[in-house]
C-alpha cells in the first residue's frame, strides 16, 4: 500500500497536474501567463475581496456612439477637453466595431495602449483584450467577450511587470493588500475617441478559470495579471463596474502600440 501511495504521489499526481495545465492552456484560460521579477507565489484557494455598501443599479445597454462628439455628460468624473485643450476629435465617423485602445489606472500609474490578444505568448509594453476564435464572417456577438459600450465584459490582460500590470501584482500578491484597489478608477479609451470610466469593485485571487467572467452579462471591465513567474497557475482578476462615458480626443484615445516580444 505504501509503495502504491508513493507511486501516486511521485508520478501520477504531477502527470495529472501537467495534463490539467495543458487543457487549460488549450481552452485559453492560462494562455496569458505572465512572468514577474518577484518570487514564486504560493497558490491558495480562490479568494474574493469585494467592496462593501449597496451596489448601484447595473446598466444593461448598448451605447450608440454620438458623432460628431457631444459635450461631456453632466455628472462625469472628469471634465472634457476645454477649448484651449487638445485638438478635438475628427468629425469623420469611424467605421467598424468600437474597441478598447488604451487602459489607465491613475492611482497605480498604469497607462498602456491596448491591442488584440495574440495567439502566442503575450507581448510586453501593452495590454491586450481577450476575444474568441470566431470566423470573420460571424457577428461580433460571437466573441466570448465584448468591448466597451456593448453591455458585456471587456477582458484586458497584461504581464505582472513594471510599466505594465505590475502594480496590481505588487498590491494583491506581494504586499497582500488587494483591498487597497477597491474604489480605484479604471479608464478605458476606444477607437471611437471615447472614454469609459469604471470603478474597481472586486479583486479575485488565485483564479484558474474564466467561467465567472464568461457568465457575466453586463457592462464591466476585468483586468488580469499573473501571480508569479511563467507557469504559475493562479491569476489575479480585478473587476470593475461601469460609471460613465464621455467624448475624448484622438490623441488621448489612440496611442500607437509598440509591442515587444518578451520571455
Amino acid at each position: 500500500m505504501a509503495s502504491l501511495f508513493t507511486l501516486l504521489k511521485s508520478r501520477l499526481l504531477p502527470a495529472l497536474l501537467t495534463a490539467l495545465g495543458v487543457v487549460l492552456i488549450t481552452a485559453g484560460l492560462l494562455s496569458y501567463t505572465s512572468p514577474t521579477t518577484a518570487g514564486t507565489a504560493v497558490i491558495e484557494s480562490p479568494e474574493i475581496i469585494e467592496a462593501t455598501g449597496e451596489p448601484t443599479e447595473e446598466p444593461s445597454f448598448y451605447i450608440e456612439p454620438s458623432w460628431p462628439p457631444s459635450p461631456s455628460p453632466s455628472g462625469s468624473l472628469e471634465p472634457g477637453p476645454s477649448a484651449s485643450g487638445p485638438t478635438p476629435a475628427p468629425t469623420k465617423k469611424p467605421t467598424g466595431r468600437e474597441f478598447a485602445t488604451r487602459v489607465e489606472v491613475p492611482a497605480l500609474s498604469i497607462d498602456l495602449p491596448v491591442m488584440k490578444g495574440n495567439d502566442g505568448y503575450p507581448y510586453c509594453d501593452v495590454a491586450m483584450y481577450l476575444t474568441s476564435n470566431r470566423r470573420s464572417s460571424e457577428p461580433a456577438e460571437a466573441d466570448a467577450f465584448g468591448q466597451p459600450g456593448e453591455g458585456r465584459v471587456t477582458y484586458l490582460f497584461s504581464h505582472a511587470r513594471d510599466g505594465m500590470f505590475g502594480p496590481i501584482y505588487e498590491l494583491a500578491i506581494r504586499k497582500k493588500t488587494p483591498d487597497k484597489m477597491l474604489g480605484m478608477i479604471v479608464k478605458v479609451y476606444t477607437n471611437y475617441n471615447r472614454l469609459y470610466l469604471y470603478e474597481v469593485r472586486q479583486v479575485r485571487l488565485h483564479i484558474t478559470s474564466l467561467d465567472a467572467a464568461l457568465a457575466r452579462n453586463r457592462e464591466e471591465v476585468w483586468l488580469q495579471t499573473s501571480e508569479g513567474p511563467k507557469g504559475t497557475v493562479g491569476k489575479t482578476q480585478v473587476l470593475t463596474k461601469f460609471l460613465s462615458v464621455e467624448d475624448s480626443t484622438q490623441k488621448e484615445s489612440q496611442p500607437k502600440p509598440r509591442p515587444q516580444r518578451c520571455g
